[in-house]
């Protein structure tokens, strides 16, 4: 249920090797393009306008990971760590739209088949097959840890197999002049772009909107602690991200009639629990005491209307 944390690299080794990354791509970028252009291969183009986006992805990446570092202030009490998922928003919807207009290009390729020249397509997606590969080793570790290199790294992935497609359809080009394929190849390329942007902007749109921790049950976080010693009930949940990998929760809390005297004791309680069950560490309690609590309240959000001695 928890979030797994993972330091293996240090934050300015870690930038290093995003730049890296990002120096790779830019410059296979403009080869591909030149060579889209020159072969007149729109699934080269498609192919270099993914690399582009891998590119662009790592330099919000890189930005964002500066960003985050920075200390909570008093403009940002938060912190900044959210910039990473702000950047990731900016990445997936850029790949949505790059996806749809390489279909779009796609079907006028269908309509109207262009010439298209297969070993400058051939050489130029080898030569991208050993950059993914490059970027992807450089990314690898960090994309276990940051919801921006993660993306960046299943893009390589997603770069390596459109550069086999590619190398699939400058072949046939080459054998058979089959120059259908080449939008053939692009459609599959768009449609992969697309498939993958759509599944992952799912979660970070859920930490953008306050969305509860996906991988935490929130029906059973309340159960665990209306089941711990003092604790008679829970409720006004709001259960949030703080980052990528931190969950938080506030609450509010019903003391058992006659176990006022220990709240401070049962809150600790509740908190470890949190803590060690449920990886929750950002807690916010409001105590209540059994005969002021909240009048009808609910358990997710929602407001009370009752007298509440707090603590």
């Amino acid at each position: 249920m928890g979030h797994p944390h993972h330091h293996d690299i240090d934050a300015n080794a870690g930038d290093r090797r995003v730049f890296g990354a990002i120096a790779v791509n830019l410059g296979l970028t403009l080869a591909q393009i030149i060579g889209g252009i020159v072969s007149g291969s729109l699934a080269l183009i498609a192919d270099a306008l993914h690399n582009f986006s891998d590119a662009i992805s790592l330099i919000l990446a890189l930005a964002a990971r500066r960003i985050a570092r920075r200390p909570m202030d008093a403009q940002m009490t938060f912190g900044y760590a959210r910039a990473e998922v702000v950047a990731a928003l900016i990445n997936y919807t850029t790949l949505i739209v790059i996806g749809i207009y390489l279909l779009y290009e796609a079907a006028l390729r269908v309509a109207d088949p262009q010439p298209v020249s297969g070993w400058i397509i051939v050489i130029i997606a080898g030569i991208a097959l050993i950059v993914d590969a490059v970027t992807a080793a450089l990314t690898y570790a960090m994309s276990k840890s940051s919801v921006n290199i993660r993306a960046a790294f299943l893009h390589n992935l997603a770069d390596a197999l459109g550069s086999i497609a590619v190398i699939v359809a400058g072949t046939l080009i080459l054998l058979y002049d089959w120059r259908l394929i080449d939008p053939i190849v692009t459609v599959m390329i768009a449609g992969y772009i697309l498939w993958q942007s759509f599944r992952e902007i799912g979660p970070v749109i859920r930490i953008l909107m306050l969305g509860s921790p996906p991988g935490i049950e929130t029906e059973a976080v309340l159960d665990t602690v209306r089941g711990i010693d003092g604790v008679s009930g829970i409720h006004h949940a709001h259960f949030w991200q703080m980052d990528e990998h931190r969950a938080a929760l506030e609450a509010h809390i019903v003391i058992a009639e006659g176990c006022w005297s220990d709240a401070d004791a049962i809150k600790s309680r509740v908190k470890s629990v949190l803590s060690d069950r449920f990886d929750i560490e950002h807690t916010t309690l409001e105590m209540e005491c059994a005969r002021h609590a909240c009048d009808a309240p609910t358990a997710f959000g929602g407001r009370g209307h009752g007298k509440r001695d707090s603590r």
